[in-house]
């Protein structure tokens, strides 16, 4: 009786095609991105020059008022009355008219306390207001 041979076992290959492709779109994309750069750099200018150029900032951070539960006003770790937190957002408002205010208010004090520094706002034309809250997640 005759042996059967088993069938060879086909080795398994790897299609390199769709990666051909992605790579040579790649370089195609590249290549069309360079053009860009070129276009930009081929004038020669000779740019104007300033004796005295202020360095750009940043945009300030909003202020955070606190309302302590005694009804004392908090900024930057300094105790304001009204007058004087109108004047000092006056005077931010005026240094950046975009100026953002956000106030956090002690679950124990009136409501109008708070309602009275949102006035001080309103009275300097600060637009950006925020209440803060503690959302308590259920354990």
């Amino acid at each position: 009786m005759p042996l059967k041979l088993p069938e060879p076992i086909e080795e398994p290959n790897l299609n390199l095609t769709p990666m051909i492709d992605i790579v040579f779109l790649l370089i195609i994309f590249f290549m069309v991105g360079t053009q860009f750069t070129e276009r930009e750099t081929q004038y020669d200018i000779d740019l104007a020059t300033v004796s005295s150029a202020q360095p750009l900032t940043r945009l300030p951070d909003e202020l955070v008022v606190n309302i302590l539960a005694d009804g004392n006003i908090v900024l930057l770790e300094k105790d304001y009355n009204l007058a004087e937190l109108e004047k000092l957002f006056v005077q931010a408002r005026e240094n950046y008219p975009g100026q953002a205010v956000v106030i956090r208010g002690d679950r124990k004090v009136p409501y109008q306390r708070v309602m009275d520094v949102m006035a001080v706002c309103h009275r300097s034309k600060i637009t950006k207001i925020s209440l803060s809250n503690y959302l308590k997640r259920d354990e």
